[in-house]
């Protein structure tokens, strides 16, 4: 047992699972070793029990990734944090008139968990699962501005930087910049950079566990009119109640 109370063991296997998938997935043990500080024995018995259950799998090449049982875990997980956010998100429509969403970061994608559509009949509207890549949008961007420089650039080269419109960032020097403006607003704005004619702002869910973002998007027009000032605070105070229930053993 450990000093905070939890089993040992327990906690190292989910340490490894951690590190394997901020690694993209596959990784071999001498990265873990490295990474964790663990010794190799003990993360060879934790892969191989891990391997046995299906959690992780073994490539040719000996190194181990991510293994196929963990994709119905995260799915059911995803539906009951989209489940429980949601009545958060309806607050924001409400006040707003434009949709609002949930995403969290999946690997080198954000993927959304949860939406509230707005009433009017020309909306924003992003099917809920749909994976995008995090750099044109602005969930994404609000999520990477949460993370370590040397993470950000292994998310930024493995999915490429390509551009979804003639607006996307397609540079890691030109994303550095945007998430550094994005760190000293306490905001991310996709002019038009994953669909042209939309505009988004999102705001990350502090210290959130799953490295989530909401936001509330709709057609240039009409978000050209909404007070960012007035906005981005109620996104702010929604994200800040997410986290507290997030982070609660209860909630």
């Amino acid at each position: 047992m450990t000093n905070t109370g939890g089993v040992q063991s327990v906690e190292r296997t989910f340490e490894l699972l951690e590190l394997m998938a901020e690694a993209g997935g596959e990784v071999a043990l001498s990265q873990l070793a490295a990474s964790s500080g663990l010794p190799l024995p003990t993360i060879h018995r934790i892969m191989r029990t891990l391997v046995g259950g299906g959690y992780v799998r073994q490539q040719p090449s000996r190194r181990y990734a991510l293994g196929p049982r963990l994709i119905r875990l995260g799915e059911t997980a995803s539906r009951t944090l989209g489940a429980w956010a949601r009545p958060y998100l309806a607050e924001l429509t409400e006040v707003t008139g434009e949709t609002s969403n949930m995403a969290v970061l999946d690997g080198d994608q954000v993927v959304y968990v949860a939406q509230a559509p707005s009433r009017h009949s020309m909306r924003m509207f992003t099917e809920v699962g749909r994976r995008v890549d995090a750099h044109c949008t602005a969930v994404g961007k609000a999520i990477l501005a949460q993370l370590p420089d040397d993470t950000v650039a292994q998310v930024l080269a493995r999915a490429q930087m390509k551009p979804q419109t003639e607006r996307s960032i397609t540079t890691v020097d030109a994303m550095r910049t945007e998430l550094t403006s994005i760190r000293e607003q306490g905001y991310a704005v996709d002019d038009g950079e994953q669909e042209i004619g939309v505009r988004c702002l999102a705001v990350a869910v502090p210290g959130s566990p799953s490295n989530a973002a909401i936001s509330i998007s709709g057609p240039e027009t009409r978000m050209s009119m909404i007070a960012v000032d007035e906005v981005v605070p109620l996104l702010i105070k929604a994200a800040k109640v997410l986290a507290r229930e997030m982070d609660s053993p209860h909630g």
